[in-house]
């Protein structure tokens, strides 16, 4: 325990805590809404999408910057959410069918540049394969700031479009009929989600990164019903997750703190699962015996009352 709190207490240990629980919650806030328009495939395939992107920004610059790297990320991000556009427009695919395509081929060309800057002439190219996985570890106290940022942007531009957002999400017929850009916020909603995503490859990588979308959303679902609730669960569940991975990965150590965090995630999701209130397995349980009970008791009832009719007659 005394070595956990030591560690805690490292300044260093301290910026990565509080990088992991922001990106956690600004990620599950977002996440919401791209689960409710069934997209949940999108944040997978702008992650995978974000890799040429950070290769490509290192074989430009030569230089393992965070911002370049980011920059780079955010226009492969907006590429693929833009070829996303085009193959769904002007093709019979359906956009889950064009996701995939954009998720393996963009992820294809990212793993082709990584193996061609490692075995070319590039220098300091060493750990440019962490993004993979993510490097928690090496947040400063720019990147936390940066993270910052990103969290209050992101939540502040949900909050003000909340009711847009909600009905683009269930209607968007509807808010095409009463008025609202229904493209360009879809296009706004897709932006931000290419936002959390670049904000969160440094801490979990591009091949994690879409468990803290989907995961913290899909968890406060089995909770509530109101979506404004289940927003506010989603933030706080994607915050405990970055809280309880940081702090397993610092008691344990070279332990990942983006994997464990994901884990942390898919462990709450098994807690929502089993105990929901009213999805959950143990709730359906409960509602079913308690079902089956009142079934009995009224058979009962109902046959005792057909005895003494008979008996009265």
């Amino acid at each position: 325990m005394d070595k956990i709190l030591s560690m805690l207490a490292d300044p260093n240990m301290q910026w990565i805590f509080l990088g992991c629980t922001l990106l956690g919650l600004s990620s599950g806030v977002i996440g919401c809404f791209s689960y409710l328009r069934k997209q949940s495939l999108m944040g997978d395939t702008l992650a995978h999408a974000a890799l040429p992107g950070i290769c490509i920004a290192f074989m430009l610059t030569g230089v393992k910057s965070i911002g370049l790297f980011l920059i780079g990320a955010g226009i492969a991000g907006l590429a693929a959410t833009l070829g996303i556009g085009y193959i769904t427009r002007n093709s019979k695919l359906k956009q889950d069918a064009a996701m995939g395509i954009v998720l393996s081929g963009f992820f294809g060309l990212g793993i082709v540049l990584l193996t061609f800057i490692q075995h070319g002439n590039y220098g300091n190219q060493s750990g440019l394969d962490k993004f993979m996985f993510g490097q928690a570890a090496s947040m400063i106290a720019s990147d936390v700031v940066a993270m910052t940022i990103v969290c209050g942007l992101l939540i502040s531009v949900c909050a003000l479009l909340f009711k847009q957002f909600k009905i683009i999400s269930f209607d968007p017929g509807f808010a095409r009929g009463i008025g609202y850009p229904v493209a360009f916020l879809e296009q706004l909603l897709m932006f931000l989600i290419v936002v959390a995503v670049v904000a969160g490859i440094q801490a979990v990588g591009v091949v994690l990164v879409a468990a803290l979308l989907i995961t913290p959303a899909v968890s406060a679902r089995y909770w509530t019903d109101r979506l404004g609730l289940m927003v506010i669960l989603s933030g706080l569940i994607g915050a405990a997750s970055g809280a309880a991975g940081t702090w397993i990965s610092a008691s344990v150590s070279n332990l990942p703190t983006g994997p464990v965090t994901v884990l942390a995630a898919t462990m709450l999701f098994g807690i929502s699962v089993l105990f929901g209130p009213k999805r959950g397995l143990v709730a359906k349980r409960l509602m079913r015996r308690k079902a089956k009970r009142r079934f009995n008791r009224d058979t009962e009832l109902h046959a005792q009352g057909s005895v003494k009719k008979e008996a009265a007659l």
